[in-house]
């Protein structure tokens, strides 16, 4: 797949994460996915590639296309996700100091360190993202925050599920 996706000009790749319904034979795909370009790549000696994804753009898949490759193709569709290539996008009702107190406890209870002033100094948009990504959350939950419409949703999301597991996921006292 590394092979192929590096003799195209573009170099993507879409990551699509499983979507395993309990009950049902086989595993199939969620729709939403997100498209990376390959940005650096080395092999190893053993033939494997350590590669880095820069995220281009979400998309949907529209079906799985039948082959003989020795990994999943899908045809997909970008329409939607317009805003994954435009400007920076904004989030009008995003309060900074509450989100970092509430991720420094979060943190906190998790025994987790951080670059705070680097945290503190990222733009909303980067911040966001890149919480949405790193943080220790089930891949249910990053698909969520994956399929939300706008900025301003996934930090909404965040938060919820911040304050979820930080109840340590009961609806009981908050953990301190």
């Amino acid at each position: 797949m590394i092979e192929d996706a590096l003799k195209t000009d573009a170099r993507l790749i879409g990551m699509v994460q499983p979507n395993a319904i309990p009950g049902r034979e086989g595993s199939g795909l969620h729709t939403i996915g997100c498209a990376g370009r390959i940005t650096q790549f080395s092999e190893t000696e053993d033939g494997r590639y350590m590669i880095t994804l820069g995220g281009v753009s979400r998309f949907r898949v529209v079906k799985e296309v039948e082959g003989f490759s020795p990994y999943r193709k899908c045809d997909v569709s970008w329409d939607g996700f317009e805003r994954d290539l435009g400007d920076e996008e904004g989030d009008d009702g995003f309060h900074r100091k509450p989100f970092l107190d509430l991720l420094g406890r979060y943190f906190e209870t998790r025994g987790l360190s951080a670059d705070w002033s680097t945290l503190k100094e990222a733009d909303d948009e980067l911040l966001i993202n890149s919480l949405s990504m790193m943080l220790d959350l089930d891949p249910e939950d990053k698909q969520a925050l994956l399929e939300a419409p706008s900025l301003e949703t996934r930090r909404e999301t965040l938060v919820t599920l911040i304050e979820y597991a930080m109840r340590g996921g009961q609806d009981e006292g908050m953990m301190q």
